[in-house]
């Protein structure tokens, strides 16, 4: 599972999910990848069910990019717990993912197989997605800026 080695402050808020991603919205290293369309938490098991799913599924061909890293720790408090006493401990750890933002990118593979991939990898994840190529973005992003 992914988590920090080490972190200054064991407790974090919750934090706000406004706006869209405007760091990581790009395609850098594969060919193919998943994009987030709303935004979430997704925890390190998922992101790990989600790079198994990939995996697993192009065998022994391609490579996987993984873009996303949980270092945010969401604490609980033990079940039939009193309030009060402070906040709990943390229990996981958890990526704050915008709209936009490119979770996973795979290259080496032909088209089918990579969207196949990718189909099941979004499967794993608690958010909705879309699968985009690094040429549809360079196309997209050519029409915007004109």
């Amino acid at each position: 599972m992914l988590m920090p080695k080490r972190v200054k402050r064991r407790k974090q808020f919750r934090g706000r999910m406004t706006g869209r991603a405007n760091r990581g919205n790009k395609i850098t290293y594969g060919e193919f990848g998943i994009v987030a369309l709303e935004p979430g938490w997704i925890t390190s098991n998922q992101i790990e069910a989600a790079r198994i799913a990939m995996t697993r599924y192009i065998r022994r061909g391609g490579k996987v990019w993984i873009k996303i890293f949980p270092d945010k720790p969401v604490t609980q408090k033990p079940a039939e717990t009193r309030m009060g006493k402070g906040k709990g401990s943390p229990e996981y750890w958890v990526a704050v993912v915008k709209p936009d933002r490119v979770m996973f990118e795979i290259a080496g593979v032909n088209k089918d197989t990579a969207k196949e991939a990718l189909r099941l990898a979004m499967h794993k994840l608690p958010i909705k997605c879309k699968i985009v190529s690094r040429a549809e973005q360079e196309m997209d992003g050519d029409s915007s800026e004109k």
